[in-house]
């Protein structure tokens, strides 16, 4: 039996005007990203030791030189850290005020990619890459930790798109300076990629159209001085304020550790093929439609029609960035720049593929679909043997470990057991139901030719996945954070007592965040504080184990956070009675007084 869909016809939805459609774009985005930024607590690792640098900025009111707990940290660029501080003025130190700046970004870039799909394919295709973007996995899942990904990803956006219509006289020359700035704005976000990864990708396209006379259009001579004008002033301001800082920000943090030479070496590399291939969950559901973006590609090699030149472009800027980071050591959000891309070429792709009634449209319908079925069937099966199993108080307590996948992002997927889904039944319930019910009737809807109602119910399926993907990461939230561990120091902690972390301090730094004082960390002078514990004003927070020993038996109160699996060993220094206040998540605090 065959199945044939009617080409889409154009709806009153079509004719809406653009405001209408960013509207509700922005609504649909909001209510994701705005309504997910007051919960869980800020997680241990980069989240909450990003978090600490921007609330040291407000607290210290230098915003030149990033500090975490005292200590110089050169690795970043400020501009993130700039909107977070500023968002603390407004919110305090909070969760909400943490992630605001990175909602607003994804906010944004989705607005973006709507005005760039808009003019490269249609009022649809613009409105389903928005769609893309918003709903896009990747993109929730890389904003749950504060990284500028997000913000930079907006800026190339915008940048790609004034190049473009300047590049084909659709804009006054005097806009190419909006592309300046927004190359500037993306060095002061991310570093050297702000000009790489749009060098690398207009070099190309320009090399492939034949267009380098249009390169006048772009007022280089000028537009170069304006991008100086704007990126140069924090970089020889921090070049001032720190000693051997040209050496570690621009040798050290981007040549060194795109070699894999970066000291200290402190991050692992992600597989090449996963590297590739995980793109299509990071822009999962939309990315099923892909294949309607790979048809016509020999009309790519020196396109002359503004529409193949525009596919071309989208290509290029997929290739560049994802083939960028395939030489060099990578994680997995590295090539986050490329996400808008890949849904300009998933959101006009499918457009095209409606319009001209491709069976692939409906085919990648049907593909969701099953995937949908499958993994609410998988989920129901899970939920089915974990009935009779009794809750466990702590998530960490029906967990394994498999630390050799932990360099993914979706690693500790892994460690989840069937007991772990007698804890998670409300989310895992309500994920299996949303997607096999809602794929299964978007699915339904297209193969009656509601194509334009599809879609729309494929992103509400996934904004209410997503929903309950957060409730199940607030269900991690002792075995991710440390905050509750925070809560039980600050309960009893007094003028003048020490709290100590052990080891680095990106192993608790909700601990750092959360209590109004510096921490001093037991054999932790490594990874991100190591060079900046070095200079001659770095605060004497880092011990070892004869210090540790000799204030377990001093006068002053003294914490002590551990990682479970690390206490044996502190145990045999300090070989003194050690007090457990609280555990959480395989976590404890200890004190040297009851």
């Amino acid at each position: 039996m065959t199945y044939s869909v009617a080409p889409a016809a154009e709806t009153g939805f079509d004719r809406l005007s653009p405001r209408t459609h960013l509207l509700l774009l922005v609504l649909f985005t909001a209510l994701i990203y705005v309504g997910s930024a007051w919960s869980p607590s800020l997680q241990d690792d980069a989240d909450a030791a990003h978090a600490e640098a921007a609330r040291e900025m407000v607290e210290r009111g230098d915003w030149v030189t990033l500090h975490i707990n005292g200590i110089r940290y050169l690795e970043k660029a400020p501009l993130l850290y700039w909107a977070v501080a500023a968002s603390y003025k407004l919110f305090g130190f909070t969760e909400f005020g943490t992630r605001l700046p990175l909602a607003l970004g994804a906010i944004l870039l989705v607005g973006a990619v709507y005005v760039f799909g808009r003019w490269m394919a249609g009022a649809r295709a613009g409105f389903y890459a928005g769609l893309a973007v918003a709903s896009g996995l990747g993109v929730y899942l890389f904003t749950r930790i504060m990284i500028p990904e997000v913000i930079l990803s907006f800026f190339l956006t915008v940048a790609f798109y004034v190049f473009l219509k300047v590049y084909f006289d659709e804009l006054d020359s005097r806009w190419a300076y909006l592309f300046y700035a927004c190359m500037a704005a993306a060095v002061l976000t991310k570093g050297l990629i702000g000009i790489v990864f749009p060098g690398g990708v207009l070099f190309v396209f320009v090399l492939l159209t034949n267009g380098w006379r249009r390169l006048w259009q772009l007022r280089p001579i000028s537009g170069i001085l304006l991008f100086l004008l704007i990126a140069a002033p924090w970089h020889l301001l921090a070049i001032q304020r720190n000693e051997k800082f040209f050496w570690f920000y621009f040798i050290n943090e981007h040549f060194l550790r795109y070699l894999g030479k970066r000291y200290p070496v402190d991050y692992d590399t992600v597989p090449l093929a996963s590297f590739w291939l995980l793109h299509l969950v990071w822009l999962f559901p939309f990315s099923v439609f892909l294949p309607l973006a790979v048809q016509r590609l020999r009309a790519l090699w020196r396109p002359v029609a503004r529409e193949e030149q525009l596919r071309l472009f989208a290509w290029l800027w997929v290739l560049v960035v994802i083939g960028f980071f395939s030489f060099s050591t990578r994680q997995e959000y590295y090539t986050f720049p490329a996400f808008p891309a890949v849904a300009l070429l998933a959101g006009t792709g499918l457009a095209r593929g409606e319009r001209i009634s491709s069976r692939w449209a409906l085919g990648g319908q049907a593909l969701l679909a099953g995937l949908g079925v499958l993994i609410g069937a998988v989920l129901g099966y899970l939920l089915w043997v974990s009935r009779n199993v009794t809750p466990a108080a702590d998530i960490s307590e029906a967990l394994t470990h498999n630390p050799e996948n932990y360099k993914l992002a979706l690693g500790h997927m892994s460690d989840l057991t069937v007991d772990a889904f007698a804890i998670l039944r409300v989310p895992a319930a309500g994920a299996a139901v949303a997607l096999a019910l809602g794929f299964g009737v978007a699915f339904l809807l297209r193969l009656k030719g509601r194509a334009l109602h599809a879609s729309l119910l494929t992103a509400v399926t996934t904004a209410w996945f997503i929903y309950f993907a957060h409730l199940a990461l607030g269900v991690f939230d002792p075995y991710l954070s440390s905050k509750p561990l925070a809560n039980a120091i600050r309960q009893r902690l007094a003028s003048g007592d020490l709290v100590v972390i052990n080891g680095e301090y990106q192993g608790g730094s909700s601990i750092g965040f959360y209590l109004p004082q510096k921490v001093l960390l037991l054999n932790g002078r490594m990874t991100g504080l190591e060079f900046g514990s070095y200079y001659p004003d770095a605060p004497q927070v880092f011990i070892g184990d004869a210090e540790i020993a000799q204030l377990w038996r001093g006068q002053q109160r003294v914490f002590l956070f551990t990682h479970d699996n690390d206490f044996a060993k502190v145990q045999r220094v300090i070989q003194a009675e050690m007090f457990r206040l609280a555990t959480a998540g395989e976590k404890s605090v200890y004190s040297n007084k009851p």
